[in-house]
């Protein structure tokens, strides 16, 4: 592989990375109490809780951003070779991220068009929000999602060891679809 080549297969890693970093800020800065940004664009409920500084949603939003900061260091890994078991970590945990980010999104946008179409009524007060729902958050979780799976099939294609990484990729990514499928079955997610 060229100079050039191999600087150009860390783009998604970084693109995963900041990724990360700018979708945290906002979790942090909703936990403080401040909604700068939510109130036009998030559930009403969900505002609430933040302004009202409930204690386990404050905690939620402090571990969301903790996770999603995470992820930021995850896209950096992607973008050199580590050890063996840093690798199969950061491996498992960006196909992981790549999976859960592009069904929760996913999940907005066919939400977004079934309520556009009519096909699914919702609460007439929060018909304003399905549009930030279909418009902005679904598409940025694929985004996110996206540049993981880049990050992660490239970061794998191109190692000796690509046969023991894609498992750990398979085994991140099918974790994360059962855990996503479990929610939305249990209506969490």
């Amino acid at each position: 592989m060229s100079l050039k080549q191999a600087e150009l297969s860390k783009w998604p890693g970084y693109a995963a990375a900041v990724w990360g970093v700018l979708f945290a800020i906002p979790s942090f800065v909703w936990a403080t109490g401040n909604t700068f940004g939510a109130t036009s664009t998030v559930s009403p409920s969900l505002v609430k809780l933040a302004q009202d500084r409930v204690p386990w949603f404050v905690a939620v939003l402090v571990i969301t951003g903790l996770l999603k900061a995470f992820g930021a260091v995850v896209g950096v890994s992607l973008t050199q070779p580590r050890g063996q078991w840093l690798s199969r970590t950061m491996v498992f945990c960006g196909a992981a991220a790549a999976i859960l980010l592009t069904w929760h999104g996913g999940l907005f946008v066919v939400q977004g068009v079934l309520v556009k179409t009519g096909a699914v009524a919702i609460d007439p007060a929060l018909s304003d929000l399905i549009n930030w729902y279909l418009y902005l958050w679904g598409p940025w979780f694929i985004a996110g999602g996206l540049a993981f799976a880049g990050a992660v099939a490239l970061y794998v294609r191109n190692r000796d060891d690509r046969r023991t990484l894609a498992r750990y990729g398979a085994a991140g990514a099918l974790g994360a679809l059962a855990l996503s499928v479990a929610a939305v079955a249990t209506g969490i997610g």
